[in-house]
């Protein structure tokens, strides 16, 4: 059966969803007021993003390939294996996604947010990324070497000898593979997220930035719009540089 573009659209947008649901549901679990889990740390949130993009992968990558960022659809078309035509579609859907997924997060916590009012910059950052050191120039090379390093192995993922096979046939679980993107996504934030908080899609880190801007919070600070643009550019292009030494190299 042919999946129409609107329907991996759908499924893009519902993966996104759901990634950002959990991803920033587990800055909010550690960063609000009663939380049970509040101050549970680094460790805790980099190893919840990586369940959160494997939740999102199985629920979309059977229909749409789970890209759930522009960054990787446009590393994909580059490198040849996404069609051009289909690039606006996934990000308008992915964007989508990261906005709803935010504003469940503010519903879900809705009575701990009212109970942070002292806590301007944790309020923002469960939202969206900003850098722990402004220096913009040096914030844009930290993502654009993380979205190169992700989008490259996601690429490698694909490749003979990388792709998992059973008696010659090919196996998936979601096309690019949920669990090696899980490990890879709790690697980068592990070893390269201390910088800016490894946003790598600009899907995660505008749609949530948006909601925080709306959201009637208590003691909120303004939504980083000067720092805005550095987690969108810098994972498009480490993407694309990412697609053009993949092509290179393979």
């Amino acid at each position: 059966m042919e999946i129409s573009l609107f329907d991996k659209c759908i499924f893009e947008f519902l993966g996104t969803m759901v990634m950002i649901l959990l991803g920033d549901g587990v800055c909010a679990a550690c960063t609000l007021e009663k939380s049970k889990a509040k101050g549970a740390g680094w460790i805790v949130i980099t190893m919840a993003w990586g369940f959160a993009v494997m939740c999102g992968v199985f629920i979309a990558g059977p229909y749409s390939g789970a890209h759930l960022n522009p960054a990787v659809s446009l590393g994909l078309a580059i490198a040849g294996k996404f069609a051009w035509a289909e690039l606006l579609p996934y990000a308008v859907a992915q964007m989508l996604g990261g906005f709803c997924g935010a504003l469940l997060v503010y519903v879900f916590y809705q009575d701990h947010f009212k109970a942070t009012t002292d806590n301007p910059d944790g309020l923002l950052g469960l939202f969206c990324t900003m850098p722990a050191i402004e220096h913009k120039s040096v914030n844009l090379l930290s993502e654009f070497i993380a979205t190169c390093v992700l989008v490259f192995i996601i690429l490698a993922l694909g490749t003979q000898g990388n792709a998992a096979s059973v008696s010659g046939a090919a196996v998936s679980t979601g096309s690019l593979g949920a669990f090696p993107v899980t490990g890879l996504i709790m690697a980068l934030g592990m070893s390269l997220g201390g910088t800016t908080g490894y946003a790598m899609n600009p899907a995660r880190d505008l749609g949530p930035r948006i909601v925080h801007s709306l959201l009637p919070l208590k003691g909120k600070r303004d939504s980083g719009w000067g720092y805005s643009w550095v987690p969108v550019a810098g994972p498009l292009a480490g993407a694309a540089i990412a697609a053009g030494l993949f092509l290179i190299i393979y």
